[in-house]
């Protein structure tokens, strides 16, 4: 499978570019996505997507996101659409990375990863499946991180 180009948008001013390391975040995004594709599931998009977009936004402008979509207005950390947008929180990412003391990109990587699962048809609508895939999540982090993390 070829894999689709991926486009980085940073649409937030809160969290500043040089913090963001962002470099660092797509080499392990871009590492860790031929093992997201090995473990898709019958229910994948990724192999019809032409390109995958991954943005940074705020968590005002996630807030809204959420709202819009999924009926909740607390910013989260990501929302993936299928016709393959990742949306992903900076600043909720700049907290998480603090309090678990890891490097920013690291914590990026994690939501786009997330986000990746989700377009290969992993779900967490319940409490298993969360788990497997927060499980998968996090070995596919641990073999992308390499010398990066």
């Amino acid at each position: 499978m070829k894999t689709p180009p991926f486009l980085w948008l940073n649409r937030q001013r809160i969290v500043p570019a040089k913090e963001l390391q962002g470099g660092i975040t797509k080499k392990i995004v871009q590492s860790a996505y031929p093992v997201i594709v090995k473990k898709a599931t019958p229910d994948s998009v990724l192999n019809a997507l032409d390109e995958i977009v991954v943005t940074l936004v705020s968590d005002r402008r996630m807030a809204s996101l959420h709202c819009e979509f999924l009926g909740d207005d607390s910013p989260t950390d990501v929302i993936t659409f299928h016709h393959g947008e990742i949306v992903l929180s900076a600043e909720t990412a700049q907290r998480e990375a603090r309090e678990r003391k890891l490097p920013l990109p690291q914590e990026i990587a994690r939501y786009a990863v997330h986000g990746l699962l989700h377009l290969a048809g992993w779900m967490d609508d319940t409490p298993k499946a969360a788990a497997a895939m927060r499980d998968v999540q996090e070995e596919i982090l641990r073999r992308a991180c390499g010398d990066l993390c």
